[in-house]
């Protein structure tokens, strides 16, 4: 009998019978991984089938594959930008929303309202079409400088980073709100404790720990912003601006391969999707360094790869 049998029977007691053959089974199983990449091979399969009987012109697909991908940077730019403004919107959102300022607070809180009540495609179009009237409009009456007249003749893009810049900003305030709510109430009294002003509480205590704590869900958003850059294209953008959606859709329909242009953006959209996905998942694991435990990983670690399940946690 080995070592690790005779532990059993020690912790199961005498009288109680053989240990039941449980680790044997254990190391014969499939593990999880290996059952998912077999679900995923037999899905690949079947699509593997679907596509040989859709008969797709794959000689086109491959022609025009550089073109098509050739929209990525204007994909990633735009949402990088859109973000950029999202994050700016959002930390001041979710400050209005927790201030007990009435400006702030209804100024933050009919900006949420708006911007999460009306659809992207139509705030999109309010900024490329609505502002620059409006504007010229009070131009013509006298009531608006020149140089602001100009700045309001936003171009497709630029309406496009804007108009995703103020809607994800107004869903994440939510999200930013929340991060800053999940911080203990412990650490804002120590900070009162020490003397600090609201300010230097929020930007030396609270915000950074909240940060860490919004990083996963703003990765979302990010993601779900890059695939919804393809909403800019119906603003009629400059042929040098087309996105991956814009560039798929318009060739396809050029050669009469609308179906062909569209599966070929959508397999870019899926892998940008994966690699941002994957450096979402290193940056998460890399800011909450110090903050989840580790012990006993190693044992279950050796556990997931076949080795024997252990019995008792590892000592502290």
């Amino acid at each position: 009998m080995s070592a690790q049998q005779v532990e059993v029977q020690t912790l199961r007691g005498p009288g109680e019978g053989p240990p039941p053959s449980s680790i044997p089974l254990a190391q014969g199983r499939l593990s999880f991984r290996v059952k998912v990449a077999l679900v995923w091979a037999g899905i690949f399969a079947v699509m593997a089938v679907f596509f040989a009987f859709a008969k797709f012109d794959w000689a086109w697909m491959r022609a025009n594959f550089k073109f098509i991908a050739t929209g990525v940077w204007v994909t990633i730019l735009t949402a990088v930008a859109a973000i950029a403004i999202a994050l700016v919107l959002a930390l001041l959102g979710a400050l209005g929303r927790l201030s007990r300022n009435p400006v702030a607070y209804g100024v933050s809180g009919f900006y949420t309202s708006f911007f999460r009540g009306t659809p992207l495609i139509l705030q999109l179009f309010l900024w490329y079409l609505a502002v620059p009237q409006v504007a010229g409009n009070l131009h013509d009456a006298g009531h608006l400088p020149n140089s602001l007249y100009r700045l309001s003749l936003l171009s497709a893009v630029m309406a496009g980073i804007i108009g995703l810049g103020f809607n994800y900003g107004a869903y994440m305030t939510e999200i930013f709100r929340a991060g800053v709510l999940a911080v203990g109430p412990g650490q804002t009294e120590a900070a009162d404790a020490l003397g600090m002003t609201y300010r230097q509480r929020m930007r030396r205590v609270v915000l950074p720990q909240a940060f860490k704590i919004v990083i996963p869900p703003t990765g979302n958003e990010f993601i779900a912003m890059m695939k919804d850059t393809a909403l800019v294209g119906f603003l009629g953008t400059p042929v040098f601006y087309w996105d991956l959606f814009k560039r798929g859709q318009t060739l396809g329909s050029q050669s009469f391969k609308p179906l062909e242009g569209l599966i070929v953006a959508a397999g870019i959209y899926w892998t940008l999707t994966i690699v941002f996905s994957y450096f979402q998942s290193r940056l998460e694991a890399r800011v909450s360094r110090g903050y989840v435990r580790e012990a006993g990983r190693p044992a279950y670690r050796r556990q997931r790869r076949g080795g024997p399940v252990p019995l008792v946690p590892p000592a502290e």
